[in-house]
């Protein structure tokens, strides 16, 4: 199965996402047709690479291809500016030129760290996106957004620069542990909540089955959250507009991150992010009643964290969160649901965003 990205604001920047199982096996073939370079630096964590990377290069180099893994310690507390100069050290030091190219073999750490290396490699060779995560598969590597983290806050330093070619291989997800199955399933969430109410009532009534990985329901997750984070982010290559709902959930989840020092997983941190910001939509009249108790029920299923933990005061995520990208003239704005399924617009046509008085944000954190 594959799924375009129609991309128009960068010329030939549109791509495709491969879907299926044993994509891996394929990559020779794959990345000579979608991005033939002289050479691959493929990237991956210190994890990643000892269960696939090994492999990946063994395949290219049985296809005769220039390849060479390059890894860094696994966790998000690694994806700094100071992984991103090793690795273009090292990649110099081999000797990489510009009609090399960057595979992209891991979770959302390693896709946003090699993405940003690829983007500012000799001031930037193409890439290719291999996510080895659900959370990966279906949100991270699709867009474009590549970046590091930053003591100020998460992904404060990056680019946008789009990846010839995705590769979601499902046979990876047998081996992902529950937590971080988990994990991907809170960003599935946020696309029924964002985009599909029929997609969200699916994922309430086979949470069983996909929780127990079953192929068929698996298949539906990747391919439908692959087909919403692909249709917004063609709609709104550059983040001006309407992409902007796919940050729900996320301006309370990158201040969790960043106060826990990245020891809750990104997806956790989501899925308490939308409990708190579904409240909060409540309590300024912008959410349905009800909409936040359906959320979180969900996400209570699907083995997910709802509450704000207990190191994280509010003081200390308002902090965090006044450092924001999303943050507009001094305002903390948040993408909000009017109901599952649809995102609130200001006046039915300007911003997919709601600026918030620090007094309502204060209360519902301490309550949740």
């Amino acid at each position: 199965m594959t799924i375009r990205v129609p991309l128009t604001e960068q010329r030939d920047a549109s791509y495709d996402i491969a879907i299926g199982p044993g994509l891996i096996a394929q990559v020779p073939a794959l990345s000579r047709k979608y991005c033939p370079a002289a050479g691959y630096a493929v990237i991956s964590d210190s994890h990643v690479g000892k269960l696939y990377g090994e492999k990946v290069v063994a395949t290219l180099h049985d296809a005769t291809l220039q390849a060479e893994l390059f890894t860094f310690p696994a966790g998000e507390w690694n994806k700094t500016r100071e992984t991103w100069a090793l690795l273009s050290d090292r990649m110099l030091a081999a000797h990489f030129g510009r009609d090399s190219a960057v595979i992209a073999l891991g979770g959302g750490v390693v896709g946003d760290l090699a993405g940003f290396l690829a983007a500012t490699y000799l001031r930037g060779v193409p890439y290719v996106q291999i996510p080895t995560s659900l959370l990966a598969m279906i949100d991270s590597s699709i867009g474009g957004k590549t970046g590091v983290d930053v003591p100020a806050g998460k992904n404060l330093l990056g680019a946008f620069h789009q990846p010839r070619l995705v590769v979601a291989d499902l046979s990876l997800l047998a081996s992902l542990p529950p937590v971080q199955l988990s994990a991907g399933l809170a960003e599935a969430v946020k696309h029924g909540v964002i985009a599909d109410a029929e997609y969200f009532a699916f994922l309430e009534k086979e949470h069983a089955a996909i929780l127990a990985k079953d192929p068929g329901a698996l298949e539906r997750v990747v391919r439908r959250s692959v087909e919403i984070k692909a249709a917004v982010v063609a709609e709104d290559e550059r983040d001006t507009g309407r992409r902007a709902i796919l940050n729900f959930g996320h301006t309370v989840a990158h201040a969790i991150e960043a106060t826990s020092k990245y020891e809750v997983l990104h997806g956790e941190a989501v899925a308490i992010g939308m409990a708190v910001e579904a409240r909060l939509g409540e309590a300024l009249g912008v959410t349905a009643k009800g909409t936040a108790q359906r959320v979180i029920h969900l996400l209570e299923r699907f083995r997910l964290p709802v509450a704000r933990p207990d190191g994280a005061t509010v003081d200390q995520l308002i902090e965090v969160m006044r450092g924001d990208k999303k943050v507009r003239e001094g305002e903390i704005r948040f993408a909000l649901p009017t109901e599952i399924g649809v995102m609130h617009r200001d006046g039915g046509g300007g911003r997919y965003t709601v600026a918030v008085e620090m007094s309502v944000a204060r209360q519902v954190l301490s309550a949740s």
